[in-house]
């Protein structure tokens, strides 16, 4: 019996219509990473999935500043 291999889908190009602090985000990412606003915007919806797969099993997502601190990240 042969191997199945995973196929990643092919790419998709979409037009969206972006609010403005979503465009404002996405520049400043682009300026302080030096990715393209690609490279961006498909980190984001990559992190976005990850995050909702996670909090869809129970989980919560949080963040440790540096002095240890936990806060509970809400993502609405």
């Amino acid at each position: 019996m042969g191997s199945v291999k995973s196929r990643m889908p092919a790419s998709e190009r979409y037009s969206v219509t972006l609010v403005p602090p979503a465009v404002e985000a996405i520049s400043k990412l682009v300026e302080t990473t030096g990715l393209t606003k690609t490279d961006v915007i498909n980190r984001a919806v990559q992190i976005y999935a990850f995050l909702e797969d996670r909090m869809g099993d129970g989980n919560e997502v949080m963040l440790r500043s540096a002095d240890g601190e936990l806060e509970r990240v809400h993502i609405v």
